[in-house]
């Protein structure tokens, strides 16, 4: 898995401060010790202390080198309010209400990283995606660049029998289920983006679609078409195809016969599926037939790394997270 030790080497150079809101659960817990014993990342884990040593006593987890921090009775409770009272009040947030809601952890996390006290949180296997993704955006904020919050997998291709190798960006396959032509564009310039910063190589963007150059004549298709010609009028410079069928995306012969003028090549190392659907579906079926290891949800488009994981993950899943997190804020 080069592009993913690549991940970890960088993240190792050069840890930042992550905070993981769910310490009271094992997973969280083993994979903030993987995190530390590798040096990857700093951790910080919000929840009830005694609770959390009692839990990595029962699992034999080493605490060391790990900072924990209970919400409710952190001495910078009165500021951490104020903050997220300064930053909603706009939306009728009381400062009674702040006080109150900072000491949820998922909350408090948030916080730390818009303060400058962590450079990036990773929650959500306990908390919904929905939890994650609204406080990411109500208190961090998004990118100047960003228009909106997307999300991709980072798919890693790295078995014998696997004939395009290595990591491939698939977005967006857990967010924006129906994107219209600008928001499938500025999803693609986060992808883009995305791959920049993760894969440390130039991006090679598939537009995908069941049409190929015009092939068939939709409503769907014309939607990637002028998606495709808004990111080339906004990033000329981006290597982009589309609209694209997935064979001619990534099968150098298949693009040669049926892309006149392809930029990619059929070398794509960013796949922007049309909508939640087909993105979903896509990534499962490399993950489930293809063997492919499928890291994510990440989010893109915020002003600093906030992760999202799924509930059903693994503490391996939430360590690759952590680097990932980590990477994505030495590029800020």
């Amino acid at each position: 898995m080069k592009a993913l030790n690549n991940i970890f080497k960088r993240a190792a150079d050069a840890p930042k401060r992550v905070v993981l809101a769910e310490g009271e659960d094992p997973r969280i817990l083993e994979a903030a010790c993987v995190a530390t014993e590798r040096g990857i990342a700093q951790i910080t884990v919000l929840g009830d202390e005694a609770k959390i040593r009692a839990l990595a006593e029962e699992n034999n987890l080493n605490l060391d080198g790990i900072t924990l921090l209970d919400p409710a009775s952190s001495p910078e409770l009165a500021r951490y309010a104020d903050a997220l009272y300064q930053k909603r009040k706009a939306k009728g947030m009381t400062e009674a209400q702040a006080a109150e809601q900072v000491q949820n952890p998922l909350i408090y996390a948030q916080v730390m990283v818009q303060l400058d006290d962590a450079d990036g949180s990773v929650a959500g296997a306990v908390y919904t995606t929905g939890d994650v993704v609204r406080s990411a955006i109500q208190i961090i904020g998004m990118a100047p660049s960003a228009s909106m919050i997307s999300s991709f997998f980072l798919m890693m291709l790295c078995e014998p029998f696997h004939e395009l190798k290595g990591g491939v960006i698939f977005s967006d396959c857990g967010l924006v289920i129906d994107p219209n032509t600008e928001q499938l564009a500025q999803i693609a310039m986060s992808a883009a983006n995305s791959a920049k910063t993760l894969l440390n190589e130039d991006p090679r963007v598939a537009m995908l679609s069941f049409s190929t150059s015009g092939s068939a004549q939709h409503a769907a298709v014309d939607k990637v078409v002028n998606a495709t010609a808004l990111v080339k009028q906004q990033q000329p410079e981006l290597c982009i195809d589309g609209d694209v069928q997935l064979d001619a995306a990534i099968v150098a012969e298949i693009a040669e016969r049926k892309v006149g003028q392809s930029e990619t090549k059929g070398k794509a190392n960013v796949l922007v599926f049309p909508n939640l659907e087909a993105g979903n579906i896509g990534y499962k079926l490399a993950e489930r037939i293809g063997k492919a290891d499928a890291i994510g949800p990440i989010l893109q488009g915020l002003a600093k790394p906030a992760n999202d994981l799924s509930r059903g993950c693994s503490a391996n899943d939430v360590v690759n997270v952590i680097a990932i997190t980590v990477v994505q804020s030495q590029t800020l």
